[in-house]
């Protein structure tokens, strides 16, 4: 599929038509891209014909490689780091970036992980035979080329590379220019691995050495990249939604919730709250507001600012959290007066909201107008509660008395997971295997024709 004179003008001229805000796309470069793109397609053309066993092998392979070599990757990381903090990248970011020998083999076991698998493809979701003896099957097959715009995230250039092969897609990735050096460390192997296994490298292939240029590029190669995944902060997916001409799914940003009701277990909260915030900060599972009913405040808020305050986290707070906080008198916490803007602000940081609720009511009521839809919690004893923030929340995740930390598609048995989807089409939370198909219907007859 060439790169048309026509494709190119429209690319690079759509913001005079109202349908981009990107103001140009280097024709030069979205002609590399769209290359790239066709050449991905034709390597994953014999993918896609591979049995579970064969890519099964593949992974095997990378998985190993990738633990021999670790330190090439590491130490490419330790590049990438070093320039972040010089940079002044902030720690939730610098805890992202980093790709050390540790976390390496975590990697590969999460490729490991997903060799171990079903595979999906060919999987029958659903079928019938018509009352003229045509039998029908809706089956699971690949998207194709599936692109991938995240940044200083360099575990996910494996866990999107792992997931795409298991489900016999290429993938074209935008890591980002913070991770540049440790995703081309980690994506020399992967296609030192595919040449042994006869493919081309440009199956799992990266636009980084375009810069922005590269980015811009995928998102305007409809016809050519089947699918988009934006990973990262909100500013990334909002404009790579507002602005890619490919169809996109989008993954949310994480303004997450905990409510802790009248009837909480306050010991079990705390731990969860400490768990949910201070875990990791730089993740998009991490809690960034708490809501506690109005019953129970005057005693957990007092528990949960001491823990807090032993982990540095700086209490954005209401009136009514602030009274009964410094009614407590605990020494050492750090309050800050919440603006109306931080009941809609991601962190990514030692930084947390903290609301005084009436009810159950008004705690889903506040989190349905603020939430980014990615995961909340409640903890309580109350089935009544628990059944109405179930039932009532429109995110794509709802934990009951755990944290929110486990919104996660390793941790729920994926192996890996493309991103945390927040839309209601296609595919909604942790996105594994599954949701990295698309489906198709086959029809088989014995010579009948259509009255």
């Amino acid at each position: 599929m060439a790169v048309t004179a026509q494709q190119q003008e429209s690319a690079a001229t759509r913001q005079a038509a109202g349908g981009n805000d990107v103001s140009t796309v280097d024709a030069t470069v979205f002609k590399a891209v769209c290359d790239m793109a066709q050449r991905a397609r034709e390597a994953q053309h014999r993918l896609a014909a591979a049995d579970a066993a064969h890519k099964n092998a593949l992974l095997l392979a990378i998985a190993d490689a990738l633990d021999h070599r670790a330190d090439e990757i590491a130490g490419a990381n330790e590049l990438d780091m070093q320039a972040a903090f010089d940079a002044g990248m902030d720690a939730g970011k610098l805890d992202r970036l980093k790709f050390d020998v540790t976390r390496v083999a975590a990697a590969a076991q999460g490729v490991r992980n997903v060799a171990s698998l079903a595979d999906p493809v060919g999987e029958i979701v659903r079928g019938y035979t018509l009352e003229n003896g045509v039998k029908l099957q809706q089956v699971r097959v690949p998207f194709g080329v599936v692109g991938m715009i995240y940044e200083a995230r360099p575990n996910v250039t494996v866990d999107v590379a792992s997931l795409c092969i298991k489900s016999g897609n290429a993938a074209m990735l935008r890591g980002g220019h913070a991770a540049e050096r440790t995703n081309a460390a980690t994506l020399a192997i992967i296609g030192d691995v595919l040449e042994s296994f006869g493919y081309d490298r440009g199956l799992v292939a990266t636009v980084d050495q375009y810069g922005r240029a590269g980015a811009t590029a995928l998102m305007e190669a409809r016809g050519f990249v089947d699918v988009l995944v934006p990973r990262g902060g909100a500013g990334l997916i909002q404009s790579v939604v507002r602005n890619s001409r490919v169809p996109v799914i989008e993954t949310g940003a994480g303004n997450v919730h905990i409510y802790v009701d009248a009837t909480a277990n306050l010991d079990d909260a705390v731990r969860i709250v400490i768990n949910a915030k201070t875990q990791r900060i730089g993740v998009c599972n991490a809690a960034e507001k708490l809501l506690v009913h109005r019953d129970v405040a005057a005693t957990f808020l007092p528990m949960v600012a001491s823990a807090l305050s032993q982990a540095d986290v700086v209490l954005h707070v209401d009136p009514v959290s602030r009274a009964l906080i410094e009614a407590g008198g605990i020494e050492g916490v750090q309050l800050v007066d919440a603006t109306v803007a931080d009941w809609d602000t991601e962190y990514l940081s030692l930084d947390m909201g903290v609301l005084v609720v009436d009810s159950v009511d008004d705690a889903i009521a506040h989190i349905n107008r603020h939430s980014t839809g990615h995961t909340e919690s409640i903890i309580s004893e109350d089935y009544r509660s628990i059944d109405a923030f179930t039932s009532r929340i429109d995110s794509a995740v709802v934990m009951v008395n755990a944290s929110t930390r486990f919104t996660d598609g390793g941790v729920f048995g994926f192996g890996a997971e493309l991103g945390i989807s927040t839309q209601k089409m296609h595919a909604r939370g942790p996105m594994g295997l599954s949701e990295m198909t698309t489906t198709k219907w086959i029809g088989y007859g014995m010579g009948q024709v259509r009255a």
